[in-house]
């Protein structure tokens, strides 16, 4: 096969997709895999794909030939640690997000899937490190400083926690009020 019939050939699978037939798209990527084994698109679509069908394993089986083309690519070692995460194999997702930080440092959402894994883990310490590296990457994002109080909370520490939703408040009032519900920790305001 040519380049005239791979370009066909996506060309078709995206307007499956534009239609909506994720089905269809598959199938066809599946077609072009066989003829193009090593193409980073054809690849990582078929990834994609199998994830959004709740195809978790296929999906991972696919990854793994894809990080084989690839093995220097951050974003498919993240996308590889997130399937691990919903296998719930915990120390395979670890080491991929591991990976995507090691190939990326500013991976934001590297850090925060190793700090949810490390949660998972009950490995505080660490996910502390890895939560607060994503709060760094995205100061604005609530989700990293949501886990890292909870966290905080886990490992009694709850002077840290109550510094996070004072610091929430500033500019995610609802998610600071959520924290403070949730762990009973409430700032004390300071008196006029």
């Amino acid at each position: 096969m040519n380049r005239l019939d791979y370009l066909w050939d996506k060309w078709r699978a995206i307007g499956w997709l534009v239609l909506g037939r994720e089905a269809q798209a598959l199938a066809l990527f599946d077609q072009m895999a066989v003829h193009w084994p090593d193409d980073v698109y054809v690849l990582a679509s078929r990834v994609q794909l199998l994830a959004n069908a709740g195809r978790t394993n296929e999906a991972l089986d696919a990854s793994a030939r894809l990080i084989a083309v690839r093995p220097d690519n951050a974003g498919h070692w993240f996308n590889r640690g997130y399937l691990f995460e919903q296998a719930e194999r915990w120390d395979d997702a670890l080491e991929a997000f591991r990976r995507a930080t090691e190939l990326s440092p500013k991976l934001d959402r590297a850090w925060y899937g190793m700090g949810l894994v490390l949660i998972r883990l009950q490995r505080y310490d660490e996910a502390v490190v890895a939560l607060k590296r994503n709060t760094e990457l995205q100061p604005m994002s609530p989700y990293g400083w949501y886990q890292l109080a909870r966290v905080h909370v886990d490992r009694q520490a709850p002077e840290e926690a109550i510094k996070i939703i004072k610091h929430l408040q500033g500019f995610e009032p609802k998610v600071a009020a959520q924290l403070a519900r949730e762990t009973g920790l409430v700032p004390v305001q300071p008196t006029l």
